[in-house]
């Protein structure tokens, strides 16, 4: 397995069994001065592991900047400071993604995309096997097309060379489908590669322009761009990857292949002022941006907690929008808080755990306090009825769970995994661990299936044994 592939298995096995460590417990802090010197304190405390380079961080509540600066270092052999103005450039992965949709979304308002039309529409060549793609199905991660970033050909033959980008699309029309559009949800990285080549198709430009042109300069970024493995970028931070247990200097990624799905550099300065604009309303009209906050169920009315290029959290009075990014020695972790105004960005120049995600948590339990832990209720349910084996498409692999009954609580064991996790029974046929969640569909004498939500994933597994 190469070092990249290595990178990559790493990333999405924390991603689907919570692999990397929690962010440490903090309590919410009240008074203003308090809070700052918490989050400055916990900000430092994250560069002082060793997998952390730096990071430059925003903590932004209606006009009053809590924390706008960089720690750690963008350069290791040099042993440069992170900018204290947080002015350092990173590449943000799949932050992008949202940037992809909010362009997409202006061409629908100007009548040149529709949202329900088939992809074969813009991209005639493309085949989809007799399936019926729609856009919407490409935003939300629902089309069933296979992720490019999970196919080992693409990593040996494709990632490190120039090539027509038709090459990765035909690659990706080869692969079959890993299920019927809209009837599961698998994050894929191969349906914003298409958007961006629709983008660019309907407009005549090349992706980077429609970008700059309908969102950066409306949102006055002036230090974000493409990113490019070969030009100079003044203040672009150094980025790592961790092999084994050792930092080391990231594996070359043509930036022709992250694309519309991750290819986009910025700093924290210039995406606050891009969630200042999205949710602000200076970007999209309100329908448009209703459409990109607002997840569309499943087919058998499954709800989703992703929209488009977003994820969706919090309740539906003061819900909260977010995403993360993951790029050769880069991770990235953006979120807009609707219901203080609050705009939180982390961006760290390593691919390494804990990741963003950790001190973006960490940020939010002092400001708010930690999530509560749910409370366990009684299964009143047959617990034998649901013990087995279940299997189908998960992001980058096959799942296989196995669920065991140990007394009253349930084991879910996936394969390849060290130990099972114990989720707690929440109501009403649900178990959460963490940010996963599991519940158990069957009628009449049909055995049940076992569905897995995580993130932008909602996995249904059929039961083999």
């Amino acid at each position: 397995m190469t070092h990249l592939a290595r990178c990559l298995r790493t990333v999405l096995l924390a991603a689907l069994f919570g692999a990397f460590p929690p962010s440490p417990a903090s309590a919410q802090v009240e008074d203003r001065d308090r809070l700052v010197e918490a989050l400055d304190s916990a900000a430092r405390a994250f560069v002082a592991a060793e997998s952390v380079p730096g990071v430059s961080v925003a903590v932004i509540r209606g006009a009053d900047t809590l924390l706008l600066r960089g720690y750690g270092s963008v350069d290791l052999e040099w042993d440069v400071p992170t900018p204290a103005d947080a002015s350092a450039v990173y590449e943000i992965g799949s932050v992008t993604k949202q940037f992809t949709a909010a362009a997409l979304l202006t061409l629908v308002e100007e009548g040149a995309v529709e949202l329900d039309a088939d992809l074969t529409e813009y991209l005639p060549d493309f085949d989809t096997g007799g399936h019926a793609v729609s856009i919407r199905r490409l935003l939300d991660h629902t089309s069933g097309i296979k992720g490019y970033t999970e196919m080992p050909v693409f990593w040996s033959e494709i990632a490190a060379k120039e090539l027509p980008r038709d090459s990765l699309a035909a690659l990706i029309a080869a692969e079959p489908f890993e299920f019927e559009p809209g009837t599961a949800q698998i994050y894929n990285n191969s349906a914003y590669f298409l958007l961006g080549l629709v983008l660019e198709k309907v407009t005549g430009q090349p992706y980077e322009d429609v970008v700059r042109e309908r969102l950066f300069e409306p949102a006055g970024m002036t230090s974000s761009s493409y990113c490019s493995e070969s030009d100079v970028q003044p203040r672009k931070a150094h980025g790592y990857d961790m092999d084994s247990e050792e930092l080391v200097h990231k594996a070359y990624l043509d930036h022709l292949w992250p694309y519309a799905a991750g290819s986009l550099c910025s700093t924290v300065r210039d995406l606050v002022r891009w969630n200042r604009a999205l949710h602000g309303g200076r970007i999209l009209a309100p329908e448009s941006y209703e459409s990109m906050t607002t997840p569309v169920p499943l087919v058998d009315g499954t709800a989703l907690d992703y929209a488009m290029g977003l994820s969706v959290g919090g309740g539906p009075e003061s819900p909260n929008y977010y995403h993360g990014g993951g790029i050769n020695g880069f991770l990235s972790y953006a979120s807009y808080h609707t219901g203080e105004d609050v705009v939180l960005v982390v961006l760290q120049n390593a691919a390494a755990p804990p990741g963003p995600g950790a001190l973006a948590e960490t940020f939010t339990d002092l400001l708010w306090g930690p999530d509560e832990v749910p409370e366990p209720v009684a299964y009143s349910g047959e617990l034998d009825r649901l013990v087995g084996e279940y299997a189908g498409p998960a992001r980058g692999r096959h799942l296989h769970m196995t669920v065991a009954r140990d007394g009253d609580e349930l084991v879910f064991t996936a394969a390849g995994a060290s130990e099972g996790v114990r989720p707690v029974h929440v109501g009403e046929g649900v178990w959460r661990s963490g940010g996963t969640r599991f519940w158990f569909e069957a009628g009449g004498e049909r055995a049940p299936e076992l569905m897995m939500a995580q993130g932008a994933g909602r996995y249904p597994l059929v039961r083999v044994r």
